[in-house]
């Protein structure tokens, strides 16, 4: 496993992705996949009572469902901003759920604590794998679950990734995200202390009531790497990187009526506690 001591490099690494997730409004962007993250929750046979962790839980898009089911919810997520969304979507709804600012990497919770560990394209940001896949297992009780959600790197989320890519390389030391999508490299990262891994490729939709281009100003404005981006380049790189995102969201639209809809693929990821 990767020494979880932290590098003058690393820190800089993680103030870097901080910021990246605290830059626009991913509230505005998870409304998109709010049915799919409630799918994802019901799909993991929540029992009522049960303690869950959700890790990067954004604006509470997985969190508020588990709530929902009776579940005794913590979330907790690297950016300030999102869990203030968050806290207030559950006071809004009447839901009782905990949510903390923390790092997926450094979970503040003793071992073994929780009866359902989740996250949904969350935790594969994180830039280091092996020690949030041990973060993960540590906190997650013996018997219990530990379920997740990454895109693939052939889904449409991967190839977004790798078009940013193109135009702006990914900082020194970071891992690609999209490798929580590979099967082989979620087998090799939950090789110990799993006593069964269950591994499924489902569909979620990205649906939006405007059109492609309007899509990637969408995204341009509320979702942090592709603000990050933007900002990162001259006029003429801000142009190509436009570009090339109106088309790819353009090819793979599957609406026809001035509106938008696009299918991803993520691994979802059912790994029971030894």
């Amino acid at each position: 496993m990767e020494s979880a001591k932290m590098t003058q490099e690393m820190e800089s690494l993680k103030s870097r992705l901080r910021n990246t997730w605290i830059a626009g409004d991913f509230g505005e962007i998870a409304k998109s996949i709010e049915a799919g993250a409630a799918e994802f929750v019901g799909n993991l046979d929540i029992k009522p009572g049960s303690r869950v962790l959700d890790v990067a839980c954004g604006t509470g898009n997985t969190s508020l469902p588990a709530a929902r089911l009776g579940a005794k919810v913590t979330g907790i997520d690297i950016a300030p901003n999102l869990i203030d969304q968050a806290i207030a979507r559950a006071s809004e709804a009447g839901i009782d759920a905990e949510f903390e600012v923390g790092d997926a990497e450094d979970l503040p919770y003793e071992d073994a604590s929780f009866d359902t560990v989740l996250t949904m394209f969350g935790a594969m940001f994180a830039p280091r794998p092996d020690v949030t896949a041990s973060e993960l297992k540590r906190v997650c009780r013996p018997g219990g679950l530990i379920a997740m959600a990454n895109w693939t790197p052939e889904a449409f989320s991967g190839q977004m990734f790798k078009t940013n890519a193109k135009h702006v390389p990914p900082p020194p030391g970071m891992v690609s995200p999209v490798l929580w999508g590979s099967e082989e490299a979620v087998r090799e990262r939950l090789s110990e202390g799993i006593a069964d891994l269950q591994l499924t490729r489902r569909k979620i939709d990205f649906t939006y009531q405007f059109g492609p281009t309007e899509v990637v100003e969408h995204f341009r404005k509320y979702f942090g790497p592709t603000q990050k981006a933007f900002e990162s380049l001259d006029q003429a790189g801000q142009d190509a990187l436009r570009k090339d995102l109106v088309e790819l969201w353009t090819a793979n639209n599957l609406a026809s009526d001035g509106t938008t809809k696009v299918e991803s693929e993520y691994l979802e990821v059912k790994a029971i506690r030894s």
